[in-house]
């Protein structure tokens, strides 16, 4: 048995649109014996979601703590706690800090330490691990020699891609690295020409880090907007070392690494970027299609009008088992702010088919009220 508290507060940036409604994403990936924690303001929503559920055959927490507050998890010393982020990337000495180390020490220091994308950078470098070319700084007080144009300024700790910025020449860089927080270290990165971005997860078990999945990212810009499985490249030896560094020092749960794919010679050229040492967008569409047996999906991010899942109409679209095709609401909370983060199933012909109705459903005028 587990308790969930997927909250993301403590791993965000303000600009995060309705970053507090995150939390019930992590609802599909749970069992009926399982505890979860919901922000409160999701509660207009919980029969809708755990309706759709029950129909696409997907089995679900039954107890339900409206309270994100770590001090909920003591109350069930029985449950193993799953959380989103194994620490605080926003206050480094905060009380939920202070909390997750007095838990488990070596966990929190392992996230801490690989969610810098300049550690990551060293460490990569240590262990042989194929990177881009890039040049890593703990101030913003440095004086530029050359620098590789275009290239990517990125905060050392930044969550989304808030805070990254593509420069084409060193003027634009320049300008960019004077906008950056006092003291805030980060990393100046070549622009790689990439065919695609992985996702490669993993999951801590009895063996040390295991492979859980290897998906292609859906890019809004700098930020992720989805990911499709399966992936046509699947380069698991490029990130093993650091996976496995990463088990013995004492990471547990789910990991995951952003690797570019470079497909301008022979060969497949393959560069980690970074490593999110915690569950992220990939997780949640994961653990519903392992739970479900789906062998192809993609899942996006949807805008629509509504702001209710009551208003919304998936009959005839919704996940049918015996096909292993429909859609399936992820990331269901954020419907508040109208918009939702959506698996559809089957081959990419089906989901392409999918994706217009559902767009359709989604765009319908306001005062149709259909319930899902």
């Amino acid at each position: 048995m587990r308790i969930y508290n997927h909250d993301i507060m403590t791993c965000t940036q303000e600009q995060v649109e309705g970053n507090h409604l995150y939390s019930g994403r992590v609802l599909g990936m749970t069992n009926a014996e399982d505890v979860i924690q919901l922000h409160s303001d999701l509660k207009p929503e919980w029969k809708a979601i755990t309706a759709h559920y029950q129909r696409v055959g997907l089995d679900s927490s039954n107890t339900v703590i409206w309270d994100v507050s770590l001090e909920q998890l003591e109350a069930y010393p029985d449950h193993v706690p799953s959380v989103f982020y194994f620490g605080d990337a926003v206050q480094d000495n905060s009380s939920c800090a202070q909390y997750f180390e007095q838990l488990n020490q070596d966990w929190y220091q392992v996230v801490a330490y690989m969610n810098s994308k300049n550690n990551f950078m060293r460490l990569a470098q240590e262990l042989g691990v194929a990177i881009p070319q890039t040049h890593c700084f703990e101030d913003n007080s440095v004086i530029l020699g050359e620098m590789p144009c275009p290239c990517y300024l990125k905060p050392s700790v930044s969550v989304d891609g808030v805070g990254i910025v593509r420069c084409e020449t060193k003027e634009q860089l320049n300008q960019a690295i004077k906008h950056l927080p006092q003291n805030a270290s980060f990393q100046i990165q070549e622009e790689i020409v990439a065919s695609a971005f992985l996702n490669l997860q993993y999951q801590v078990g009895t063996q040390g880090a295991e492979r859980l999945a290897a998906s292609e990212q859906i890019l809004d810009g700098c930020a992720h907007g989805g990911n499709r499985f399966p992936a046509n490249h699947q380069p698991w030896d490029l990130v093993e070392p650091m996976a496995q560094w990463m088990a013995v020092k004492g990471m547990k749960d789910v990991f995951a690494f952003d690797v570019a794919v470079d497909e301008r010679g022979a060969e497949p050229r393959y560069l980690a970027i970074e490593c999110n040492p915690r569950f992220n967008g990939a997780s949640y569409p994961t653990g519903v299609a392992h739970k479900l047996g789906i062998t192809q999906w993609s899942c996006e991010t949807f805008r629509t009008k509504y702001h209710s899942l009551d208003q919304i109409d998936l009959n005839g679209i919704e996940y049918n088992p015996t096909t292993q095709t429909g859609v399936i609401l992820i990331n269901w909370g954020p419907i508040q702010i109208g918009k939702l983060v959506i698996l559809i199933a089957g081959t990419r012909e089906k989901q392409n088919h999918l994706r217009e109705q559902l767009q359709v459903r989604l765009a319908a005028k306001e005062g149709t009220n259909h319930r899902i």
